[in-house]
């Protein structure tokens, strides 16, 4: 693998965005809740701005690992601090400095404890970016938990709807996947003889035999899995969402969902090849019946984030299809969709939170002629509702394409399955759409004012970004096959 060091810290100087934010919050007093607010906004906004410009500084004729700072951390035990960004990493980066930015300022009307709710806010994400963008196996377990912890209370405090139930529930889940991935990567690093726990240098062929592959895979698959949704260690998923404040319902199913399946590409995929390739029906197998359940299940929620919750572990599902084809157009179409989904989530529950505010109720049954009342807030939603089912032209339609083609090709009846749950996805769909946007408008909802142009700032950056993907897929696709290429090229 090439790779290129920076001569400026760029991937520091996000997380060094993110700490500095944090830190500045836990020093301005609890009442300057505006300052507060103001502090999270820049902060996230420079966030946003370097992970857009390394997407678009990055050389796709060289490809491999560039911006690489490399610092001998503790020698003694090989761990070093040690970042980098790939075709595989930056898509996952400028979504979380999108939904990042964007989730921040849909929060903008917060009142409740504002000072902790930004401060925790802005640890997960340091955890986030660190995970995406860590090249050393410590660090990324480390990341991974630092993005993990601070849900529970930010579901906990801020939350609604069996919040404690659905925040214990949320935690054990992903503690159960982090007990998963350690004993993994020690396990990994030991058998290596190496010393270190440089993913690069364990990348070598050779450097483990079929069966350590095959073993250490099956762990980290399901470890980092269970964060991903994969059934069947889903069910955390759904609850937390609808239990979640909005921003953290964003973050949650745009960018911590992605962790899962991005740790799974790099670290089991990339340390384990032939272990992906042993278990790839299975991973092939649990995909499909992600699918499908959460299509059918999502068929019968009368909840909207409910509908939404179960639509991302079908979602998610074709992310696992696409990683299970070990194909250059899968790996193309799975890191595509972790991307497309990530900022379609973001956009849902930006929409309906901003409802739900509104209304105080996320109930389907109740809501309807809400396109009457708040015309705009109902197109954000309605938007967002085309996206999940893939309309052309869209960012998930060209996501979901390329995953449908690769498996078509390698798992024909699966692809066949997929494809038929998503025309019943599409069917429920826009069905929820014609319950709450249409129909005759309730009288107790005829007050409400709609999305302001201040507040549908977030909502408008995230519409912008699904449209300019969908109309030019290339720019995301090109920056992917810098690393989908080699990589499958390279397979044993």
């Amino acid at each position: 693998m090439p790779i290129a060091y920076a001569h400026f810290p760029y991937l520091s100087s996000i997380l060094f965005s993110c700490v500095a934010g944090l830190l500045i919050i836990l020093f301005i007093p609890e009442d300057k809740k505006d300052a507060i607010k103001w502090v999270s906004a820049v902060c996230s906004g420079v966030t946003l701005l370097l992970s857009a410009y390394l997407f678009f500084a990055y050389d796709k004729t060289q490809g491999g690992l560039q911006f690489v700072e490399k610092y001998q951390w503790v020698p003694s035990l090989g761990i070093s601090y040690y970042n980098g960004a790939d075709g595989f990493g930056l898509p996952m980066l400028l979504l979380t400095g999108i939904v990042f930015f964007t989730g921040v300022l849909t929060m903008w009307e917060l009142e409740t404890r504002v000072k902790e709710f930004f401060a925790l806010i802005f640890l997960l994400v340091s955890g986030v970016f660190g995970m995406f963008m860590s090249m050393d196996l410590f660090f990324i377990f480390i990341w991974f938990d630092v993005s993990l912890f601070p849900m529970y209370l930010l579901i906990a405090v801020w939350g609604s709807t069996r919040k404690e139930y659905a925040a214990m529930k949320l935690t054990l889940y992903l503690l159960a996947g982090s007990a998963l991935v350690l004993p993994a990567i020690i396990y990994l690093v030991v058998k290596s003889g190496f010393h270190t726990f440089d993913l690069v240098a364990l990348m070598h062929p050779g450097t483990f035999t079929p069966f350590q592959q095959k073993f250490a895979f099956i762990l980290l698959y399901i470890g980092f899995g269970i964060l991903a949704g994969v059934w069947p260690f889903h069910t955390w998923s759904p609850t937390g969402h609808v239990a979640a404040p909005t921003a953290v319902s964003m973050i949650h199913a745009g960018v911590l969902m992605k962790i899962g399946a991005f740790g799974v590409l790099r670290v089991g995929i990339f340390l384990c090849p032939e272990g992906w390739q042993y278990w790839a029906h299975l991973m092939a197998l649990l995909a499909v019946i992600g699918i499908v359940y959460g299509v059918f299940v999502g068929l019968s929620q009368t909840d909207l984030k409910f509908v939404i919750g179960y639509s991302s572990v079908s979602h998610m599902g074709i992310v696992g299809l696409g990683l299970a084809t070990v194909t250059v157009e899968g790996l193309n179409g799975a890191v595509f969709q972790m991307f497309a989904h990530g900022v379609m989530t973001a956009l849902f529950f930006s929409s309906v939170g901003y409802i739900y505010d509104r209304t105080h109720t996320k109930s389907i049954v109740e809501l309807g002629g809400l396109s009457r009342t708040m015309p705009v807030a109902s197109g954000y939603l309605i938007v967002a509702a085309l996206t999940g089912i893939g309309v052309p032209c869209l960012a998930s339609f060209w996501a979901e394409l390329t995953v449908f083609i690769s498996s078509f090709k390698v798992y024909p009846l699966y692809g066949i399955l997929a494809v038929c749950a998503l025309v019943v996805s599409a069917l429920f769909m826009l069905r929820v759409v014609q319950r709450t946007c249409y129909g005759p408008p309730k009288e107790r909802f005829a007050h409400l004012e709609d999305v302001s142009f201040k507040l549908g700032i977030p909502r408008m950056i995230l519409v912008s970004v699904i449209v300019i993907f969908g109309l030019f897929p290339d720019v995301m696709l090109n920056m992917i096959q810098t690393a989908s290429i080699p990589f499958i090229s390279g397979l044993p």
